[in-house]
């Protein structure tokens, strides 16, 4: 993309033009050119001039007679900013012709009297005056005879780089050789109708020829040519002796416009008049020219939406001579692009590593130092750098990183909803979804509940379906989906199925403070589910008249640190959990059968559980491959139950039996034990005391080991 905009720049298509041209009228509007000088004065053909010396065109007489005046107050030199294409029909001779009846006397006295142009012309050669020509695009064959102002050039030829008229208007032969100067006074407009730019040198009617402001200075510098610099890109600067102008490679000055002051003017009939104090023009270089809106010279400039055309002129002569100048040079082109690529590049190498507020601040700064960049350049030098390109090509590679980003967030997010989707509850995948930092892969530490569990008696089971395998995996998976629905909308994790065996996890990856809690409820909730299960099955069997094994499911619940992240190799990885207290779990989840109770617990489960559920102790024992003892304990409700009689009265009972048994006080634990058997509720934990009663009695024959300290030692997994 950067590539493409740097092309685009190079071709530099109209859009993007105006564009940068917008960008050098916004400078100039901020800061306007503000006379130190005010070398030149306007002599204005006004409409109040028009009303009291008549209509355009003036007799050449009434112009000789105002350069006449204007000499004599002390000006400098004299531009026309108007053109003499014609004679003058109001000439002595000529109107002789178009008179009626006038007798064959007056009509000779008349023809001999001289040409108004004779007098304007000889008015002329008095005086420093520039005439103005006029490109057109009627093509017009050189002139010879003609004078013409001498051109010299350093440099390779730059006439393919000038502002080309097929045709060159000019003044009539009698005026053009009393000049002492003619220049071009043609303004182009830009594509919006907006004077930026005069040339300065121009090729018209197949010569090369100066403006009319540039041939003013070489007159009152008394300069033999004007000499233009150029090199292979074009045009570099014009000058004439002791004054050099920077130009753009077409030989235009791009004009810095102060503001529209009626002060530059003088009405031309003041001057015809002699009310004009003497040194108003004393020194001053004059141009002659019209405000009048009937004579069509009005333009627009980035300040001004309409000024007199003369007035641009003016503000050519006094932006010269003060040498407050704008310059767009050739290395400004260049210098655009290797901003844009500089500021593209490190946008672009630096967007992966950067987060989206890291990468708005480093586009704004950017942004920030190509403006002042730009903008100091134009204060201190008047060098027009385009700012409008590096920005319009930063912001576009910064939305454009900002939107892949986006699109890489989005897949992310698909991912980890896709990921996740069968594994969580809808709430957390969403949760990982909008904030995927939370998803710390490969490897991290953290306290958590793990849950395992199987359906006992499976083989059993599954010999019932030797000979429907469809039908076996059709009731794994009616038996699945409702405990995997109970660990999901309880936060919890589905690390894995084994087979009938499902194993999770709780606090990863996204954080659960209760996880403990949470692991619990969905033990109770697959329980219940189980049940329900079981009910539909065993009325199904009815109808069918097929032989129905219940379901039932023992859970090991354990809590503790473990690591958890992507686990598997290069090829394949899962997200998943490791850790001792995982394998305790897995323990816990196979002494669920030996206990006769569907869930056992470990000690730092039953701790955060207490209060929410009603937790009863079961044993102190060791696991096979363990040498640190744990306290197990089960579940037998929530806190309904906890909070129940029948609960309490069985939690003293059972206590007192566990502390019997550990003292060594066989009798006092059968007693307990026998209570614990026979209270209002046993809540079905029968295996337990028969269990222990066996222990019991084995230590009463034996007697325990020396240092037997309560612990039961499991040898099987």
């Amino acid at each position: 993309m950067l590539a493409a905009l740097l092309a685009l720049r190079i071709i530099d298509p109209a859009p993007l033009e105006d564009l940068r041209l917008r960008s050098f009228d916004f400078y100039q509007i901020l800061k306007p050119r503000i006379p130190t000088v005010k070398p030149v004065v306007i002599v204005d053909i006004d409409e109040d001039s028009l009303r009291a010396l008549g209509q355009w065109p003036w007799p050449r007489t009434l112009v000789a007679d105002l350069v006449e005046k204007l000499k004599n107050l002390g000006t400098v030199a004299i531009g026309f900013d108007i053109l003499f294409p014609e004679e003058d029909r109001m000439s002595p001779n000529l109107a002789a012709q178009t008179f009626r009846n006038i007798d064959e006397e007056t009509k000779a006295k008349l023809q001999k009297l001289p040409s108004n142009d004779d007098v304007l012309a000889a008015t002329l050669k008095r005086s420093r005056v520039v005439l103005g020509q006029s490109g057109i695009l009627r093509t017009t064959p050189p002139d010879p005879a003609m004078p013409q102002t001498g051109i010299a050039t350093r440099g390779p030829d730059p006439t393919a780089f000038l502002v080309t008229f097929p045709g060159l208007l000019r003044n009539v032969p009698v005026l053009e050789q009393a000049a002492a100067g003619r220049g071009l006074l043609s303004i182009r407009n830009e594509r919006d109708g907006i004077v930026r730019r005069v040339p300065l040198v121009l090729r018209a009617g197949g010569i090369v020829a100066p403006a009319l402001t540039l041939d003013m200075l070489r007159v009152v510098t008394n300069s033999g040519a004007v000499l233009i610099n150029a090199d292979a890109a074009g045009v570099r600067n014009v000058g004439v002796r002791g004054l050099e102008i920077p130009t753009d490679n077409a030989g235009q000055l791009w004009i810095h416009f102060g503001p529209h002051d009626p002060a530059r003017y003088v009405a031309a009939k003041d001057v015809i008049e002699g009310r004009v104090p003497a040194d108003r023009f004393a020194g001053k270089l004059v141009l002659i020219g019209t405000s009048a809106v009937g004579l069509l010279d009005i333009k627009t400039t980035p300040l001004d939406p309409a000024i007199p055309g003369v007035e641009i002129h003016a503000q050519i002569l006094e932006s010269v001579l003060s040498r407050i100048v704008l310059s767009h040079p050739n290395w400004a082109t260049v210098a655009e692009l290797a901003i844009a690529l500089v500021v593209g590049l490190i946008l672009t190498l630096l967007a992966p590593a950067l987060g989206a507020g890291t990468l708005l601040g480093l586009f704004a700064l950017s942004a920030s130092l190509v403006i002042a960049l730009s903008w100091y350049l134009f204060a201190s030098a008047g060098t027009l750098i385009d700012l409008s390109f590096p920005l319009l090509s930063t912001f576009l590679i910064y939305v454009t990183l900002e939107f892949i980003g986006y699109m890489r967030e989005q897949k992310d997010r698909r991912r980890i909803r896709s990921a996740f989707g069968q594994y969580l509850s809808p709430t957390l995948v969403e949760q990982l979804a909008q904030s995927p930092e939370k998803l710390v892969l490969g490897g991290e530490t953290r306290t958590m509940s793990i849950l395992f569990s199987d359906v006992r008696g499976f083989t059993t089971i599954s010999e019932t379906y030797k000979h429907d395998p469809q039908g076996l995996t059709q009731l794994m998976n009616r038996f699945l989906t409702p405990m995997t629905n109970a660990i999901i909308e309880h936060k919890g994790t589905i690390d894995k199925y084994m087979g009938d065996a499902i194993m999770a996890f709780w606090n990863a990856p996204i954080d659960d403070a209760d996880h403990e809690i949470n692991a619990c409820r969905a033990a109770i909730d697959m329980l219940a589910r189980v049940e329900e299960l079981n009910l539909e099955r065993e009325a199904e069997a009815q109808q069918s008249g097929q032989p129905f094994i219940p379901i039932a499911i023992g859970v090991g619940i354990n809590t503790g640190s473990c690591v958890v992240g992507n686990m598997g190799s290069a090829l394949r990885f899962d997200y998943s959990v490791l850790g001792d207290s995982v394998n305790l779990a897995s323990r816990l989840e196979g002494r669920s059968k030996a206990y006769g109770t569907p869930i056992i617990v470990g000690a730092a489960t039953a701790e955060k559980a207490k209060g929410e559920f009603a937790t009863l102790e079961l044993d102190l024992i060791t696991v096979k491959g363990k040498t640190e003892p744990e306290r197990i304990y089960t579940i037998l409700g929530g806190a309904d139950v906890a909070a129940s009689a029948d609960f309490r009265k069985l939690s003293e009972l059972n206590a007192t039996m566990l502390a019997a048994y550990r003292k060594r006080d066989w009798t006092g634990a059968i007693e307990a034990l026998q209570l614990c058997r026979h209270a209002p509720n046993n809540f079905g934990l029968d295996e337990i005391y028969n269990l222990y009663l066996a222990r019991i009695q084995s230590f009463q024959d034996k007697g325990p080991p020396d240092d037997w300290d309560g612990v039961f030692a499991v040898e099987t997994k």
